[in-house]
């Protein structure tokens, strides 16, 4: 199988007959680097069996992302000026070694943790300029209706305390979804506490404002974006979609799944419910030196899509068909430090 050299339309048919290969990448913020580094081994193997021009996006009919997750969907599906990836998946690894410390500067302090409480109270620990300035100087003016491949990136709208997903599949019937790729993935990055939440407009060719958005991190609706993905697909399905017939809505068999985690906490005693009751506001958000609010609802929508979804692909029979690879952050550690030396 090779790639194609043009660019594909956004709601191409499945790239392998009636196959349709999926590939999701969960938030996580500068544990980013985990994915990228096994997704730069498996274009490193494609690119053995079909030339060094091939990329992820030539594979897979749909990618998604969350948070961090949403980035790296981006920077592997922005078009260049000669209609491929902006980045190659070697590209995202050497991106986050070199802006990480940038966007997340270490505090050697003594007195950091008071710092992070003081922080707390009153802004996000970090300011999100560099972030910001990088993304926008990488993707530019690209539209969501321009990547490379079908794309899914969950944010949450914090105005109206609804999840806001940009899909490629709703482009068609809700075009105010024809956002800026840096305006999507500023804002699925915008984790509470962590990085200030960002708004935008999209207005038609007319300049005639189609929606404002007030969005915050996409891994408060699906930091494991997986499901999101898959029930993407089959909506499409559903509606009667020539691009996927003669597919049905649950024959899990014509899905091949990859879904990326950005590394889990080793099985220990992290907090308690001794300590934990007697936090308030602060306890939740700088309790134990982390921050324990956005540790328990990203960590428990992570493992809940990864059960929900491998039990659905085992009860049809079709187990086979779905990979979730997650390590531990203690491996994490030693690959980053590896890196960086």
């Amino acid at each position: 199988m090779s790639f194609k050299e043009e660019p594909r339309s956004p709601l191409q048919p499945p790239t392998y007959g009636n196959l349709i290969t999926i590939l999701s990448i969960d938030g996580g913020g500068i544990r980013g680097i985990i994915p990228s580094v096994i997704l730069e081994f498996l274009e490193h193997e494609l690119q053995i069996l079909d030339g060094n021009n091939a990329r992820l996006a030539d594979y897979f009919d749909v990618i998604a992302g969350a948070s961090t997750g949403g980035l790296v969907t981006a920077m592997l599906t922005t078009p260049n000026e000669d209609g491929r990836p902006i980045f190659a998946a070697k590209d995202v690894k050497s991106f986050y070694l070199e802006h990480c410390p940038k966007i997340f500067p270490h505090d050697g302090n003594r007195l950091a943790p008071a710092t992070r409480v003081i922080r707390a109270l009153s802004g996000p620990r970090y300011d999100g300029e560099h972030l910001h300035r990088i993304i926008q100087e990488n993707l530019q003016e690209k539209r969501l209706h321009e990547t490379l491949t079908n794309i899914v990136i969950p944010t949450f709208d914090i105005k109206c305390l609804q999840p806001t997903i940009f899909s490629s599949y709703q482009l068609k019937k809700n075009p105010s979804l024809d956002a800026k790729l840096s305006d999507i993935c500023i804002g699925t990055s915008a984790a509470p506490t962590y990085l200030p939440s960002h708004s935008f407009q999209t207005q038609d060719s007319e300049g005639n404002l189609l929606k404002e958005f007030n969005l915050i991190d996409g891994g408060v609706a699906a930091n494991n974006p997986t499901l999101v993905a898959i029930s993407e697909v089959t909506k499409e399905i559903t509606t009667g979609s020539p691009n996927f017939f003669p597919i049905k809505p649950m024959d899990y068999g014509r899905f091949l799944v990859l879904s990326l985690g950005t590394g889990s906490p080793e099985f220990q005693e992290r907090y308690d419910a001794t300590k934990s009751s007697s936090w308030g506001v602060l306890g939740w958000l700088a309790g134990g030196g982390s921050t324990p609010l956005v540790d328990v609802f990203t960590q428990a929508s992570d493992d809940t899509v990864d059960y929900h979804i491998s039990t659905v692909f085992q009860a049809l029979h079709s187990q086979e068909n779905y990979l979730r690879i997650q390590v531990f952050v203690k491996f994490f550690l030693v690959v980053f430090e590896s890196f960086s030396n």
